[in-house]
């Protein structure tokens, strides 16, 4: 029996999947594999060394600065944290940051289980959450495929998405060192980057932030109704005022900046994907750059 699960699955292998291996040649391969996971021994620490990898314990005893040392480990756990909140509802009904963040993962979770990797998720809103444990497969990848294309019913309710508690929640599912994808929006009230900065403490975190051109760039499209997702609250705004479209150009660079910066202090890997973009250069990009930073 052929469901909307195994559809996408289909159509994203086809479309996507197989294209990006021809493209890459492999590439992705030798870059989403383990960094090392069992601790091994101890030994004092270079400029060179990650610090979090410091043994604070024995750096205290023994005055000096110590880092611990893991096994190679080739295979890793990963985890793919979606945010699900009303706002990532937004856009077109087939092609909005909810149905491109799902195929980013859906993405995401075949090529590291081609390589024999463990994938698990964290399906995030305020009033629900749902947690897949990480196995690896293609049966898995399509039970993952089914739990993001079950649509979020949550209704708004005068309450933004805290992200800070979807990133807490990360920190204490994951209990092995993992590679987490953090795929949202990354609106909410609350301050979400210190969660994010502990996060990365002991992960290494890639954070995929989904926009849609409308929300940089509104139209002049006259007088229109503009609702919050999330709270319910509207607005009557004339886009055609210059005044209106100065202020909110002046709003979403200063978004923009301080979405940047929280993530740059965070210490994670960040990336914008549009929801306009083309899914196969923006995959292509982060293998590339991934690469890179694990030659650095």
């Amino acid at each position: 029996m052929t469901g909307p699960a195994d559809r996408l699955l289909r159509r994203l292998e086809w479309q996507v999947i197989r294209r990006l291996d021809g493209q890459l040649q492999g590439a992705y391969r030798t870059v989403f594999r383990g960094t090392g996971i069992d601790f091994a021994d101890l030994r004092t620490y270079t400029p060179d060394d990650d610090v979090r990898h410091i043994d604070w314990n024995v750096t205290a005893r023994m005055d000096e600065p110590y880092v611990r040392q893991y096994t190679q480990d080739r295979d890793l756990t990963a985890w793919l944290v979606c945010d699900r909140s009303a706002s990532m509802r937004f856009g077109a009904p087939d092609h909005g940051k909810d149905s491109v963040g799902a195929d980013l993962a859906v993405c995401l979770a075949r090529l590291l289980t081609q390589t024999g990797n463990r994938v698990g998720a964290i399906l995030y809103d305020h009033r629900s959450q749902r947690i897949v444990p990480p196995r690896t497969g293609r049966n898995h990848v399509l039970l993952l495929t089914h739990e993001l294309t079950q649509a979020a019913t949550s209704p708004a309710d005068g309450r933004r998405t805290d992200l800070d508690a979807m990133l807490r929640l990360a920190a204490s599912t994951a209990r092995r060192r993992s590679l987490i994808f953090v795929i949202s929006d990354f609106i909410g009230d609350v301050d979400w980057e210190p969660a994010l900065t502990r996060l990365g403490h002991r992960h290494e975190v890639v954070a995929v932030r989904v926009v849609d051109p409308i929300e940089i760039d509104l139209p002049d499209v006259g007088l229109v109704v503009i609702e919050d997702a999330e709270t319910g609250e509207q607005l009557l705004a004339d886009t055609g005022d210059p005044l209106f479209q100065q202020r909110l150009r002046a709003e979403v660079q200063a978004r923009e900046v301080a979405v940047a910066s929280s993530m740059r202090r965070a210490g994670a890997t960040a990336y914008r994907v549009g929801t306009d973009d083309d899914l196969i250069a923006t995959l292509i990009d982060m293998v590339r750059r991934s690469k890179r930073r694990r030659r650095a």
